[in-house]
């Protein structure tokens, strides 16, 4: 790969990861620490349909998935942990997959009217982040 393409996709993936991973602590965060009618009154009426440990779980996961974008970059970039790449690689994945699962059942419940932008605003970040991650990693 070109040296010059390889700085461009290295900055674009550092832009891409911190944008993802704001929102989805910022996301996580809440759904982890907040009551689940706290978080039916923020307009997340699914959350009444499954048990409140599995909204505590998603929560975990966009979690590990926001520090996983963020951290195994940065071991492998500044601590040369070469192995930390695959860990990169499925956080990224991780996400991406939490937003298709998203879209699908805002979709199912008719709600994507009013969630699309929200969710494809992180899908197709985290998408190119794995992209990224996959060429320059």
């Amino acid at each position: 790969m070109n040296e010059t393409l390889k700085i461009v996709l290295e900055v674009a993936a550092w832009l891409l990861a911190g944008f993802v991973a704001f929102h989805f602590y910022k996301a996580g965060s809440f759904k982890l620490t907040s009551p689940i009618e706290k978080l039916v009154e923020a307009g997340m009426g699914w959350v009444t349909k499954i048990p409140a440990s599995l909204v505590r779980v998603v929560a975990l996961l966009e979690l590990l998935g926001a520090l996983g974008i963020i951290l195994a970059p940065a071991a492998v970039e500044f601590l040369g942990f070469g192995w930390a790449a695959n860990w990169a690689l499925a956080a990224a994945a991780g996400l991406s997959l939490t937003m298709m699962v998203a879209i699908t059942m805002h979709q199912a419940r008719k709600e994507l009217k009013y969630t699309w932008k929200a969710n494809f605003s992180l899908l197709i970040p985290s998408l190119a982040l794995l992209l990224i991650y996959a060429a320059v990693l």
